[in-house]
């Protein structure tokens, strides 16, 4: 291969990892709009789960603590006015989210308390007047996710939660104060951009990425940067990509799949591109790749970005392919275990059990929940219990307050099954989440044990 020819395959791969999460983030918003998961629902109406996620749910790394509430904002053509109930102090969050996976919002408890409240959710050009009594959210692209998490405290709790719900809604401008029909579910064919159809499978990628960094352009500190992709045809009007120059289809494919194995291994346990804690991963900073937008309950603060945008670049892919619509760690903390406390990869076929003497430092409520890779989607088993936590029915605790989890495939033995979390028989993966951590979770004060094989 020519050294040329290699210069056009690295810029490919970098190419693709620039626009990978992007044309992940806008697939999976074009599948809930199409109603094609537990939230979906039409553009601009609340798709809201009633009932808490299990292994049925193909999507990454879902949690099981909160009932979802998500909504595929569109405000092309005018905002929308957003109702949040009065939640009388239950924890609940809503993260905005732009169509490059950027977080650029926050509301709910810990940003803005769990009083009643109106939002004007606009697009970056609008510039018209906030009505009274209501408070500007502005995305910095025309299409954006909210993803509401409302904590459960049990199954019992659901129908309170529900409630909840019903009172959490968006109504065009032009149409407020009128309240529309939450149970509305005519879904749209709803297009962000004219793609070319003709284009095979194999450039798919490239030619949606094309079409959509037109329709929502990245940063402005971003323009210059992705000037570099125009020999690959992603800056082209019309499609290259229908009858492609042979050499530049040949560049595309080998450079999505350099991508592809290059991704695969910075996310794989070995690759320690976060160093282990006791086993831990504890990726504070695995959101901070927004470095040019921040609304209403988002931290501008440098120890909340990262400084350099091609370590933004990297990170934002690893977020999309691990952990898709996850929020800032002063949010929620996602510390994750895939080996024990001597390196070893957690397995179910094995015992394993994790010593609490100090519980995770919290102003909301925690919880552990098992996944299987490569997918880490939630694990299938005998007992239905996906996640385990301080909200957990019948958790056992030791006399002097100290907690024990047990880790494995088969039942620990009906004395321990209260604080068992079912794995699956291969390759684990365990994920605590902390929302609202306290800054002893944020600042290394605090320290997760290892898990331990019995």
């Amino acid at each position: 291969m020519s050294n040329e020819a290699l210069v056009k395959l690295s810029l490919a791969a970098e190419a693709h990892l620039y626009g990978y999460p992007m044309v992940y983030n806008l697939k999976m918003m074009i599948g809930h709009a199409a109603g094609k998961f537990p939230t979906g629902a039409p553009v601009n109406t609340f798709g809201h789960v009633k009932a808490l996620l299990g292994p049925e749910v193909e999507f990454v790394a879902p949690n099981n603590d909160t009932l979802y509430s998500v909504l595929i904002g569109d405000v092309t053509r005018e905002p929308l006015v957003l109702h949040l109930p009065d939640t009388s102090g239950r924890y609940y969050v809503m993260q905005f989210v732009d169509a490059w996976t950027n977080n650029f919002a926050y509301l709910g408890r810990r940003a803005t308390g769990t009083d009643e409240g109106l939002f004007l959710l606009a697009g970056p050009d609008w510039a018209g007047e906030v009505p009274k009594g209501m408070t500007l959210v502005q995305s910095p692209t025309n299409i954006f996710v909210v993803v509401g998490r409302v904590a459960v405290e049990g199954e019992a709790d659901i129908p309170n939660v529900l409630a909840i719900q019903k009172e959490i809604w968006v109504s065009p401008l032009s149409l407020y104060p009128e309240v529309p029909d939450p149970s509305r579910r005519e879904f749209d064919d709803w297009e962000l951009a004219p793609f070319d159809e003709r284009v095979g499978d194999e450039l798919k990628f490239w030619e949606q990425m094309r079409a959509w960094m037109k329709l929502f352009p990245p940063p402005a500190a971003e323009r210059d940067y992705i000037q570099k992709f125009e020999p690959l045809g992603l800056l082209a009007d019309e499609s290259p990509y229908v009858d492609p120059d042979p050499e530049l289809a040949k560049t595309l494919k080998a450079g999505a799949a350099e991508f592809t194995e290059f991704l695969e291994a910075v996310i794989s346990p070995d690759a320690q591109v976060i160093k282990p804690v006791n086993g831990w991963v504890i990726p504070l900073h695995i959101f901070d790749y927004n470095l040019d937008c921040f609304r209403i309950g988002a931290i501008d603060s440098p120890g909340w970005k990262l400084q350099n945008r091609t370590q933004a670049f990297l990170m934002r892919a690893v977020a999309a392919r691990v952990g898709l619509w996850g929020n800032h760690a002063y949010e929620a903390v996602y510390p994750m275990a895939d080996l024990d406390g001597n390196g070893d990869q957690l397995v179910g076929e094995h015992q394993y059990i994790l010593h609490l003497d100090e519980l995770p430092p919290t102003d909301a409520f925690w919880s552990l929940t098992m996944y299987q890779p490569p997918e880490f989607y939630l694990v299938a088993n005998p007992i239905n219990r996906y996640s385990i936590g301080d909200r957990t029915p019948g958790l056992t605790y030791n006399p002097d307050g100290s907690l024990d989890i047990y880790f494995q495939k088969d039942s620990p033995g009906p004395e321990k099954e209260s604080n068992w979390l079912p794995a699956p028989a291969g390759p684990f993966r365990v994920a605590m989440r902390m929302y609202q951590p306290r800054e002893a979770a944020l600042d290394g004060t605090y320290v997760l044990p290892p898990i331990r094989r019995g």
